[in-house]
């Protein structure tokens, strides 16, 4: 199994080699990712008030929850404080700010005991985020907001790092995703739908690597792990915050993670902002990726 650094006191440029090689980082909570915590929180209780967000599936229709979240996800996403507050918590873990492009930040919902699963709050097959057209050089940074359990959080599947996943990604197209799969996400409550790139074998699951972290600490990891949802069954519907980072010199140096299975079809490469002052990617980077 790949190794797991806590708190590690290391440049980012080591961090980064690490990651590629499949290490995962575990860092306590900072205050900078104790404040974008907080900042998610509220917005968070005040979409769901007077409920508690954890406990309001019980209390509401799934309809209506799937009502508050297709407000409440886009308000966090696109809110202007979000990236001020990626930016603090990039500067303060030593990342370039000139040479590190991060995508808008997620925010994730796991809903209990299958109340809902599947679009809004989709909950993920084992998948690498490669296969959904993420670059090699992808780092993802995971985040709790609220206390979780090793029962809704998320598997990483680390048996399956350097090992070739049968898998349909050579299907899957950003471009159709973006303008297709993610603006119909809201509508598909029951069942969902979407096309979707996943392993076309079955995945070993009893080796599953469950990492639980107070709110705001944040587990690093390379988007080419292989890696899942928990099914929920604790009672509570968990909270999270999820972005990714690329470093500009990996892009052009085509540094990054062994490529093994990946076959799609184009790069979400066009959703990285400079951390320091929110610029897209060269263009011509992006013409020659």
């Amino acid at each position: 199994m790949n190794s797991i650094y806590v708190d590690a006191n290391l440049s980012d440029e080591a961090r980064r080699q690490a990651l590629y090689e499949g290490k995962i980082f575990v860092n306590s909570p900072t205050l900078a990712t104790e404040n974008f915590c907080r900042f998610a929180s509220d917005l968070i209780r005040e979409a769901f008030d007077p409920l508690d967000p954890e406990r309001a599936q019980w209390q509401l229709p799934v309809e209506k929850f799937v009502d508050i979240l297709k407000e409440l996800k886009p308000r966090f996403i696109h809110h202007p404080q979000s990236k001020s507050y990626i930016q603090h918590i990039l500067e303060t873990s030593g990342c370039d700010m000139e040479k590190t492009y991060f995508d808008v930040p997620r925010l994730r919902t796991s809903t209990s005991n299958n109340y809902l699963t599947s679009g809004i709050a989709y909950a993920f097959h084992p998948h690498r985020d490669t296969w959904y057209s993420a670059p090699m050089n992808q780092i993802n940074w995971w985040m709790p907001i609220y206390e979780m359990e090793d029962g809704n959080g998320m598997a990483l599947h680390t048996d399956y790092w350097d090992k070739e996943v049968p898998n349909s990604s050579s299907n899957f197209s950003y471009s159709n995703w973006q303008n297709n799969g993610r603006k119909n996400s809201a509508a598909n409550v029951k069942v969902d739908t979407r096309e979707q790139p996943g392993p076309t074998v079955a995945i070993e699951l009893d080796s599953q690597l469950r990492l639980v972290t107070r709110p705001g600490g944040t587990i690093l990891f390379s988007a080419a792990h292989l890696h899942s949802s928990i099914p929920n069954a604790t009672g509570k519907t968990r909270f999270s915050i999820d972005f990714r980072t690329i470093n500009i010199d990996d892009v052009n140096g085509g540094i990054g993670a062994k490529n093994i299975d990946t076959a799609s079809q184009d790069l979400t490469l066009g959703d990285f902002l400079r951390a320091s002052d929110f610029a897209h990617l060269p263009e011509e980077i992006l013409k020659t990726a």
